[in-house]
C-alpha cells in the first residue's frame, strides 16, 4: 500500500516512525509540507528512505497513492483535502474537528461522491464509537461528552478567556454547548467531540463539556449516550504526546490502526 501523508509534525513524523514499525507492507511515498518546513521534515524523516518531500497540491498527487493521510490542522484539510479526494485518492483525516463547518464537510463529501473516493474518520483518542454508531441504528436520543484536561492543554484557546487557568485548584468546566461550537473554538482540543458526533447523532445534537483539571495526568474523555438500545458509559483516561500536551498519545496511535486495517484480512471493526 502507498500513502502520502500532509503534514510532518508531531503526529506526522511519529504516524511516519509507527508505520515502519508496525506495518511493513505500507510505504510512505510522499510527505506534503510548506515550504518553510520542508526542512524540518527532511530531519524528521531521516536519509535514505526514499520519501519524497514536496511543498505542493500536484507533486503530493503525482503517483499511485492508494491512501493519503491528513495530520496538519484544520486549514491543511482545507486547502487541500478537496484535492485529494477530487484526484480520488481516500483521505484519512486527524483533524476531524474541521468538519464542524458544514460548508466544508459537504465540499469534502461532495468531492468524494463524485470520484468514488472515502472520507476516512479514526476513533483518535477515544474508544467506542463502534457501538455509538451501531446504537444510532438502534435509536440513539442523547449522546454527551465530557474531556478533562490539565491547564496547560488549554493555553492559546479561548479557554483563556473564560477561567483563569493559573488559579483552578479543582476541575472547572469552562465550555458547555453543542460539538459544532467545541470544535469551531477549540480545534486544536476538540477532534475527539466531533468523531463523536459524527458517529452519532450529529454537531448540533451532541452536548460537549469541556473541563480544565489540575488533577489530570493526561487527556480524560467520556461518553454517556442513551436511547431505545439502552445506555452507553464509556471513559479513556490517555496519556498525552510529549511534543504536545494537547493532543493524546492515542491520536496518533489510531491513525495507525486505520491504515493497518486496510491491509488486513480480518478486521475487527
Amino acid at each position: 500500500m502507498n500513502v502520502g501523508l500532509i503534514g510532518c509534525g508531531a503526529i506526522g513524523s511519529l504516524l511516519y516512525d509507527l508505520l515502519g514499525r508496525y506495518a511493513p507492507g505500507v510505504r510512505v511515498q510522499v510527505v506534503y509540507e510548506r515550504t518553510e518546513s520542508r526542512e524540518r521534515a527532511r530531519k524528521a524523516l531521516g536519509t535514505g528512505t526514499g520519501t519524497r518531500i514536496v511543498d505542493s497540491v500536484d507533486d503530493l498527487l503525482d503517483g499511485e497513492l492508494d491512501l493519503v493521510v491528513e495530520c496538519a490542522g484544520h486549514e491543511a484539510l482545507r486547502n487541500l483535502g478537496p484535492s485529494v479526494l477530487a484526484a480520488g485518492h481516500d483521505l484519512l483525516v486527524a483533524s476531524v474537528g474541521a468538519l464542524a463547518d458544514p460548508v466544508l464537510e459537504t465540499l469534502l463529501i461532495d468531492a468524494a461522491t463524485a470520484k468514488g473516493a472515502r472520507l476516512r474518520i479514526p476513533s483518535g483518542a477515544l474508544g467506542g464509537l463502534d457501538a455509538l454508531g451501531a446504537a444510532k441504528f438502534a435509536g440513539l436520543r442523547e449522546v454527551r461528552y465530557e474531556s478533562h484536561k490539565a491547564p496547560d492543554a488549554w493555553r492559546g484557546t479561548p479557554a483563556e478567556a473564560l477561567v483563569a487557568l493559573d488559579d483552578i485548584m479543582r476541575p472547572t468546566a469552562f465550555y458547555e454547548g453543542t460539538a459544532r461550537d467545541a470544535a469551531r473554538l477549540f480545534p486544536q482540543n476538540a477532534n475527539v467531540a466531533a468523531a463523536v458526533a459524527l458517529a452519532g447523532i450529529g454537531f448540533d445534537q451532541t452536548k460537549v463539556v469541556l473541563n480544565a483539571d489540575p488533577l489530570a495526568t493526561g487527556n480524560a474523555h467520556r461518553i454517556k449516550a442513551q436511547g431505545d438500545f439502552g445506555e452507553i458509559d464509556i471513559a479513556v483516561s490517555g496519556k498525552t504526546l510529549p511534543s504536545n500536551p494537547k493532543t493524546s498519545m492515542l491520536a496518533p496511535h489510531s491513525l495507525v490502526r486505520a491504515i493497518v486495517d486496510l491491509t488486513r484480512t480480518l478486521v475487527v471493526a
